[in-house]
């Protein structure tokens, strides 16, 4: 019994690091938030030297409650004026996906943000 008295704060310990394993993998490679942006060409600028992702957009986004946040990306091809995009966003990484919308599929909240009717 003494022996096993010993050995808990290593125990806590590895567990402790565990946990903290666990949480870095999670905001790193699972958790993702949803913004929700506005294509606007004039927000765009060239890269040089990238080869395969040509253009960075800096464009104002909102998540589903409307709370606004600038956000940069990357592109191989400029996208078409006036697309709704859907961008998933992890918190380390960035813009890791995004895909277009159709306005009716914004959330109400984004769309108020927005000021569509």
């Amino acid at each position: 019994m003494e022996d096993f008295k010993e050995k808990i704060p290593m125990i806590i310990a590895v567990i402790i690091v565990i946990a903290l394993m666990i949480g870095t993998y999670y905001f790193l490679f699972v958790h993702k938030t949803v913004y929700y942006t506005k294509i606007d060409n004039t927000k765009i600028e060239e890269l040089s030297g990238d080869e395969d992702m040509r253009y960075q957009y800096t464009l104002t986004a909102y998540n589903k409650n409307g709370k606004e946040k600038e956000i940069q990306f990357k592109t191989s091809r400029e996208l078409r004026e006036g697309a709704y995009l859907e961008l998933d966003v992890m918190q380390m990484r960035g813009v890791v996906n995004w895909k277009e919308v159709q306005q009716e599929e914004l959330p109400d909240d984004v769309k108020t943000a927005m000021n569509i009717k």
